[in-house]
């Protein structure tokens, strides 16, 4: 099976940019993982009328989209958990 492609939304580059170091290289670990399974275990479908998921690392949250015909993982936030569905 091939790899996903991980993009990011400019925003949520930013905001993984802006957290403590050691932080952003977990959350990065954890976001280079979706490349082999967009829905790996804990992932959940957010509510709402778009398709996006999430997975928890620690306290933050990260909300993407799958596109399974073109084989790309788009994450949209990266947030710490009271922030990340507003």
């Amino acid at each position: 099976m091939a790899d996903y492609a991980v993009t990011f939304a400019r925003s949520a580059r930013r905001e993984l940019e802006g957290l403590v170091p050691s932080l952003a290289m977990r959350i990065l670990s954890k976001i280079e993982g979706l490349a082999q399974d967009p829905r790996p275990h804990g992932a959940r479908k957010v509510h709402g009328p778009q398709t996006l998921w999430r997975i928890r690392v620690g306290d933050y949250r990260v909300v993407y989209s799958i596109n399974d015909p073109d084989r790309i993982v788009d994450v949209v936030k990266v947030r710490h958990r009271r922030e990340a569905y507003r």
